[in-house]
Parts: C-alpha cells; sequence; structure tokens
C-alpha cells in the first residue's frame, strides 16, 4: 500500500473543518494545521477560534494562525514542516507563489463549485439564486490565479427547487471531505491527471451582502424564490413590512387565481391556509409564495402558523417592500 501523505491543512470555517475531519479520519497525516487568526463574536466581542482551530486543538494538532503568509518568516516556517502536501479549504488568506510552490505535491484547494463556474467567494448561494440545477465540488491544484487551476477530481450533487443554501453547504461541505481523501488517495497510489479548466462557461460567484438580501418584488417570481432559498440562513432575505422588516426563508412560485386581477408588485393578496402570496413581476402578475418567514422579535416560523397567530397582520392589500415613483404610482 502506498504510504500516507503528510498534509499542512488550512482552512477556518465550518465548511473547512468537514474536510479536516475526513483527512484525520484517513489514513494520511495533517502535521500542521493552518486558520485565519481568532476574530471578536457575540454580543461581548469576544475573541473565538475558528471551528477549524477547535477541532485541530482537539485532536492536539499544531496550530499556526499567521495574519499573512507574504512574508519571509511564515513561509520559512511552513518550509520547515516539510510536507508532502498542502490542502486549502476557505482559508481566507492568498497563497504566495513561493508557498504553492513549497511542498513535495503543491497545494490542492476544495472548491464548492463545478469550475469552471463560480469561481469567487460565494458558489453555494449563487448557484442556488441562478437556479443551477446541479452544483458539487472540484479538487483542484492550486496556481496564482482566483480557482483557475487545474482539476484533479469532480463530484457532482443535485440542487431542487426546495434546496437552501444552508442544505446545499452541508451537502458540499461533506462531499468535499469525501472527495479529497479520494483525491489524496489516488495521489500517493498511481497519481490524478491534472485536467485544464474549459476556457468556456466561467463565472464568478461574488461575495454576499446584507444589502442585496432585501427583496425588489418587481423582480420575477422565480428570481425571488431563488434569491431566498440562496440566502438561508444567511444573510436571510428580507423586506419591510408595515414599517417592519419581514425575514423570508422559504418560497416557491405561484399563479393568480381564477378571476384574480394583477396587483402592483408587493401586494398581499389572499391567502391560502400555508403561505403568504405577494404579487411580484414587472406588473404584478405574478405571486410569490411564502411558506417561512419570522417576524421582528419573533421566531422562524412555517407561515400557517404565523397566519393562525397573527392573521389580522396579514391583510390583502398590504404593500411590502421599497418601490420607485414608477411602481408606486
Amino acid at each position: 500500500m502506498p504510504r500516507p501523505l503528510n498534509v499542512i491543512f488550512a482552512g477556518t470555517p465550518d465548511f473547512a473543518a468537514e474536510s479536516l475531519q475526513a483527512l484525520l479520519d484517513s489514513r494520511h497525516r495533517v502535521i500542521a494545521v493552518y486558520t485565519q487568526p481568532d476574530r471578536p463574536a457575540g454580543r461581548g466581542r469576544k475573541l473565538t477560534p475558528s471551528p477549524v482551530k477547535r477541532l485541530a486543538l482537539a485532536h492536539e494538532l499544531p496550530v499556526l494562525q499567521p495574519e499573512t503568509l507574504k512574508a519571509v518568516e511564515p513561509q520559512a516556517e511552513l518550509a520547515a514542516l516539510d510536507a508532502d502536501i498542502m490542502v486549502v479549504v476557505a482559508y481566507g488568506l492568498i497563497l504566495p507563489k513561493a508557498v504553492l510552490k513549497t511542498p513535495r505535491l503543491g497545494c490542492l484547494n476544495v472548491h464548492a463549485s463545478l469550475l469552471p463556474r463560480w469561481r469567487g467567494a460565494a458558489p453555494i448561494q449563487r448557484a442556488i439564486e441562478a437556479r443551477d440545477t446541479e452544483s458539487g465540488v472540484t479538487i483542484m491544484q492550486m496556481d496564482e490565479g482566483l480557482d483557475t487551476g487545474d482539476m484533479l477530481l469532480v463530484r457532482r450533487t443535485p440542487i431542487t427547487a426546495t434546496t437552501t443554501g444552508g442544505e446545499l453547504h452541508d451537502s458540499l461541505a461533506a462531499l468535499g471531505g469525501q472527495a479529497l481523501v479520494e483525491a489524496l488517495d489516488a495521489l500517493s497510489d498511481e497519481g490524478l491527471a491534472a485536467v485544464p479548466q474549459p476556457e468556456g462557461g466561467v463565472t464568478y460567484a461574488a461575495k454576499l451582502s446584507k444589502a442585496e438580501a432585501e427583496l425588489d418584488f418587481r423582480r420575477s417570481a422565480a428570481e425571488l424564490a431563488a434569491r431566498i432559498r440562496a440566502f438561508n440562513p444567511w444573510p436571510v432575505a428580507w423586506c419591510t413590512f408595515d414599517g417592519e422588516r419581514l425575514r423570508l426563508l422559504m418560497a416557491d412560485e405561484s399563479e393568480l387565481t381564477a378571476g384574480e386581477t394583477k396587483a402592483p408588485p408587493g401586494t398581499l393578496l389572499d391567502q391560502d391556509d400555508e403561505a403568504l402570496r405577494i404579487a411580484c413581476g414587472p406588473e404584478g402578475r405574478e405571486v410569490l409564495r411564502v411558506t417561512q418567514a419570522q417576524l421582528p422579535g419573533g421566531k422562524v416560523l412555517p407561515v400557517s402558523a404565523l397566519l393562525h397567530a397573527r392573521a389580522e397582520r396579514f391583510t390583502p392589500g398590504l404593500r411590502l417592500g421599497r418601490y420607485n415613483e414608477e411602481a408606486s404610482a
């Protein structure tokens, strides 16, 4: 049997911790863990270790937290580890050329998309928002570009009409760990063929912002429903509602009922027992059907429960969201 590889692992959030755990459960040896410096978190703004650091410490692994890898000292420290390979999963620091070339087999990245689609910061959410029908993970040989390296292994998973950002995150985190170990096993045995990414089909997954989570009901029902699912559980889609902020966490598309006429986008229509029905689209001819929501200070609830407890707040004809002068006229 080929010998286990000595691995440096670099990652920070929960997504990366799944890959680290998969490595710890494999025959390969994690000789050191790199992660972002502890950051303030919570109401008390207390310095908090990353999920990767907590897992590493629980397994008594050496943890290194440099502010940068561009300086000579941290590069020398990394080289002294004499690793076979470095695995990078949502680390958050740029790896300079000197680091990329330090391990014997270079540096691998676990990326949460089917490259070259959705290079960049938020591939999971952007895939759902764009109404892709599948996603996956790509094990990539890192180079100096932004997710441009050769592909070593690809594993796919479907995106359904109800998949949320949180669900796809968890699915890809587990899939990424499995694919990573599979790739390392192959590299330590007969090797893996490196396949250049296609030149066509490149898209970029821009970083998420809270500002874009505010919904504009002039958009189509399909666009709005996809964004609501993509932004669950963060940053969470929302709209203004009777002077407050209503958070929307699950939705699908519907149509006007027989005899129902179009209404200005954002108008609350007659409800069914399970959902808020909101007029949307450029002329209010479409219907967004919201099935899970959260009122200010309340819990995330099925809309059926909200309608049962607070039906008086959801009066048909009430306008939701902000609109420009043309839409309000």
